[in-house]
């Protein structure tokens, strides 16, 4: 006897082929028969037409200490998600060091949220192992992500690193690989990852081919170095040797619209020379980071105390201001293409100033009565550097480029929830995709737009037998109406779950019902697949 039997759908299994009627049976976890099924089943749902597809994977998130805080994603599994992958841009909670524990928790948290708590690891086998021990409800895999390793072993200095430092931070790498980490993530934009150089990157991408590992980049630039940003990271994959996958790729500030297309051309020309190179994208045109990355990278050497350290001596804070008045060569000086009213307060900590979430800079300046960038520097202090910001500095042309990209996957780039007005991608990415991209703006196919967030991203991170509707693959399902699925989240309102999504299926076992989370917690953790030795571990 089968254990599900999801009746009567259009079968979109991932591949890009068109889609198929029928029905798809599930046993032990896994797809047992997809077509026409006689057999019986302990619960059968009349799919009543709609579509049947792969579990959708968010291949970009931050949900690493989410994911404690919410083990039954309920976010994530109401958009179709049933994987995700955590330990992007080089910002992950491990490996740490206790004596670098806070450097580390101010580094990652205006992105991964609550860090106040005793972390049960130190390793990033021991996260995964924490991961796995909690059951949450959906499948997780992992990077291992540069900064942390930096931080770990160097802190937040910006020099090279020494030749017994590089060795250490190799070692961890080839640790957590070993344990099943899908590669290594770096942030280029953020201290410390922009310390370092690319000959130091290669060195340490040069442990990756043993494992088949992937190396994935925030790039240096995205906005007047966003070209040279792109040719960066090739150079460190090819000298590397290493597949290169290059994280939510745009063009920021209104004088670079246009640019991705030169950059979409850069990753064809190195694929034409064997390079594997794949990017993914977010459908928005505003992004959401935090508010120090607006800064000269100069201001924040040594750590959130020096960046706030600096913003209290006048002579400082003059350099600064001077410095953000005007574009950069060295790096993106955004703030001067876009202009602070694109920049939105999205999460502070202090009561005293949750009226300031959902508000611009140039907006909460006025009313202060003091300069723009006195604003950004008093704000940071008064939060103690955690501010969280969305950014709007994109064109929608060079987003819906992006997306309709043959060799770009859909990831939503998603920070924590604890926040104030989180960017609507927490709540939207997924059903946007289907309802702006697929049937009102028909960039997509409904079939291409699956590929895009099923068997593509398995493909990419190495996540085993799942992302196909197919005999023997994992049983992670979705259910949706094309013709209905929305996203609701806005800007204004962000925390609001879409329509047309009834039904979701982690593992083989029904975790969202009409709607409705059943409370199962079916997932786990997901250790890349890089040779036939290593199999995965499902809990």
């Amino acid at each position: 006897m089968l254990d599900l039997v999801i009746r009567n759908g259009r079968i979109v299994d991932g591949t890009g082929n068109p889609w198929l009627r029928g029905d798809v049976g599930v046993k032990d976890g896994v797809i047992a028969i997809v077509g026409r099924v006689d057999q019986e089943s302990r619960e059968t749902i009349d799919a009543g037409g709609l579509a049947i597809a792969p579990g959708f994977i968010d291949g970009h998130c931050h949900s690493d200490l989410m994911i404690f805080d919410h083990p039954l994603s309920d976010i994530k599994l109401r958009q179709g998600v049933t994987t995700e992958v955590v330990g992007n841009c080089g910002l992950a909670p491990a490996p740490f060091v206790p004596s670098q524990a806070e450097a580390l928790q101010t580094y990652i948290q205006p992105v991964l949220g609550r860090t106040e708590w005793a972390w049960p690891w130190e390793t990033v086998e021991q996260y995964m192992a924490s991961v796995a021990g909690l059951g949450p409800a959906e499948n997780v895999a992992t990077y291992v992500a540069h900064g942390a390793l930096r931080i770990a072993v160097m802190g937040f200095v910006n020099r090279p690193a020494r030749p017994d430092e590089l060795a250490l931070m190799k070692r961890m790498l080839e640790h957590g690989l070993q344990a099943g980490a899908i590669g290594l993530s770096i942030g280029l934009l953020y201290a410390p990852g922009s310390y370092t150089s690319r000959e130091e990157l290669a060195e340490l991408c040069s442990v990756l081919p043993k494992y088949n590992g992937l190396f994935s980049t925030h790039i240096r630039g995205e906005g007047n170095n966003l070209i040279p940003s792109v040719k960066e990271v090739i150079w460190i994959a090819e000298r590397a040797g290493v597949s290169l996958h290059i994280s939510h790729l745009k063009a920021a500030g209104k004088a670079n619209w246009g640019k991705v297309i030169e950059a979409l051309e850069l990753i064809e020309d190195a694929r034409a020379r064997g390079l594997d190179v794949t990017t993914d994208v977010y459908p928005y045109h505003a992004g959401s980071t935090t508010l120090t990355t607006v800064l000269p990278p100069w201001v924040l050497e040594g750590g959130i105390e020096a960046t706030l350290q600096a913003f209290r001596d006048p002579a400082l804070r003059k350099r600064i201001k001077e410095e953000l008045g005007r574009e950069q060569e060295a790096w993106d000086n955004l703030v001067c293409s876009t202009g602070w009213q694109s920049v939105f307060v999205s999460a502070v900590m202090t009561e005293a100033n949750k009226p300031l979430e959902g508000k611009h800079i140039a907006e909460i300046s006025e009313t202060r009565g003091v300069h723009p960038v006195d604003c950004m520097m008093d704000l940071l202090l008064e939060e103690n550097g955690r501010v969280s910001i969305v950014y709007f500095h994109m064109s929608d042309d060079d987003v819906t480029e992006v997306v309709a990209y043959e060799k770009s996957l859909i990831a939503s780039d998603s920070l924590t929830c604890e926040t104030g007005k989180p960017h609507p991608r927490l709540y939207g990415s997924f059903p946007r995709l289907f309802a702006r991209y697929v049937r009102d703006k028909r960039v997509l196919s409904l079939e291409q737009a699956v590929r895009k967030v099923t068997s593509f991203p398995v493909q990419r991170f190495k996540l085993g037998k799942r992302g196909l509707i197919v005999p023997g693959y994992a049983a992670d399902l979705v259910v949706f109406d094309p013709d209905k699925i929305q996203d609701l989240a806005t800007f204004e309102e962000p925390r609001q779950y879409p329509l047309g999504i009834p039904h979701v299926v982690v593992n083989g076992k029904l975790t969202l019902q009409d709607e409705q989370h059943t409370g199962t917690r079916s997932g786990g953790l997901i250790r890349a697949q890089h040779h036939c030795t290593h199999h995965s571990h499902r809990h």
